[in-house]
């Protein structure tokens, strides 16, 4: 009987251990020839595995198998995008300009709605002709920023447990990669007094994700004031990958809904970049729509590897974002609501099955620790295969995360109790 086709999907993404091509090797039958290792660039070769990828493999092995997976690994919005954001993007399909390349930047009308966005919820003051770039989610503002800001035998100091993509994302641009560990006691905040100061010196761009992915945890404002003196004192770049805007509950703020950004403090203004996705707070992740902020010397450089490595968001969606931006934002708060219901689900039923979770309000996930000793990679794999609830190992995540697993708070209220239901039925 042959493997479904999941599984070997998920065999070509493992299956060399290094990460080199797997399964490019695995589909060209030339790629064994030696002559592979000069055709294709180290860095392609060396990049790490996508964790995600791998993990829809094995539900889409179980689901084939006809199980029941309750898929509690993604970060990918269950709910769909506001009916007054879609009726945007339709109108706007069939406008002319929509139906042409849109600007390079972005069209002004986004832009200006992303100052506006920033003034409004974040206090922040930016120019939209010079501070402000449109792209096709945070993921593209990212690469682009890495790729603008990083040389070869620089250093990207992340927080670890980091979102994984930031591994990726250094070995890209030849950059070294300094995890700064964090611990449950320390709220999952970093202590940077733990970086030398020889390690700052070589560091190039510390960045930082809050609300944090996959923990959850808001920054202090004393964390934002400091990565921002050590950026001034060190000369190197600060950014947030803001991707949890507006969703979570404070530290409180004026002129604020949800948790501060980096750019609203001060001294922020020429040492940090923000990178906001609209995929999260406005449920339009299908969309691919965020922008990146930053202090124009820099933003003329991003825009200009942008012009060149990336296509702009498709004109429809920036309009259908522009109607999301510009709106009242109760489509936010009650989506912050329905996820603060979900997560009291989630981590009350865990707790009640003697789970021990991190009480976190920010992002979309409850991190859990494994029990009785268990690395969190073995807890994902009994939750799948004994409970059929698929979450991700916290190894996934960095050295932080091995004892512990990230779920996710995108599915249902039934689905989340009938997760609790399931997992207390393994007698724990």
């Amino acid at each position: 009987m042959s493997e479904p086709k999941a599984v070997q999907r998920s065999r070509a993404l493992s299956s060399d251990e290094s990460g080199r091509g797997a399964a490019f090797e695995l589909e060209s039958g030339w790629a064994q020839d030696s002559n592979a290792s000069v055709m294709v660039a180290r860095n392609v070769r060396s990049l790490p595995n996508n964790v995600f990828s791998v993990m829809d493999a094995r539900v889409d092995d179980a689901k084939e198998r006809g199980i029941d997976v309750i898929d509690l690994s993604k970060a990918n919005p269950d709910l769909p995008t506001p009916e007054f954001i879609v009726e945007a993007g339709q109108q706007a399909l069939e406008m002319i300009e929509n139906q042409r390349y849109s600007q390079f930047d972005g069209k002004p009308a986004l832009l200006q709605a992303a100052q506006e966005w920033y003034r409004r919820e974040q206090g922040v003051e930016l120019d939209w002709n010079s501070q402000l770039l449109a792209t096709c989610g945070a993921g593209v503002a990212l690469t682009a920023l890495t790729q603008t800001v990083l040389n070869p035998g620089d250093v990207l100091a992340v927080v670890d447990p980091y979102y994984p993509p930031y591994a990726a994302l250094a070995q890209a641009a030849g950059a070294e990669l300094l995890a700064i560990p964090c611990s449950q006691e320390q709220g999952f905040l970093p202590d940077f007094d733990t970086v030398s100061d020889e390690q700052w010196s070589r560091t190039k761009l510390l960045m930082l994700n809050y609300p944090n992915n996959p923990t959850g945890a808001v920054a202090s404002a004393q964390l934002f004031r400091q990565a921002i003196d050590l950026a001034h004192r060190h000369r190197f770049m600060v950014a947030n990958d803001f991707a949890y805007a507006s969703l979570g509950e404070l530290p409180v703020r004026s002129a604020a809904r949800g948790p501060a950004g980096l750019l609203s403090y001060a001294g922020s203004q020429d040492v940090a970049v923000e990178a906001v996705s609209l995929s999260k707070m406005y449920g339009m992740a299908g969309w691919r729509l965020g922008f990146i902020a930053g202090p124009s010397w820099l933003m003329q450089y991003i825009r200009e590897y942008h012009h060149q490595m990336c296509s702009s968001p498709t004109g429809a969606v920036q309009d259908a974002g522009t109607a999301a931006l510009l709106s009242d934002q109760s489509s936010v708060e009650r989506l912050s609501t329905r996820y603060a219901k979900r997560r009291s689900i989630l981590s009350e039923g865990l707790e009640d099955v003697g789970i021990d979770v991190f009480h976190a309000s920010g992002a979309l996930f409850v991190w859990a620790k494994a029990p009785h000793g268990m690395r969190g990679a073995d807890f994902a794999d009994l939750l799948l295969d004994g409970a059929h609830v698929a979450v991700m190992p916290g190894d996934c995540f960095g050295v932080a995360g091995r004892d512990f697993v990230r779920f996710s708070l995108l599915d249902d209220e039934l689905r989340l109790k009938e997760c609790v239901r399931r997992i207390r039925a393994l007698d724990l």
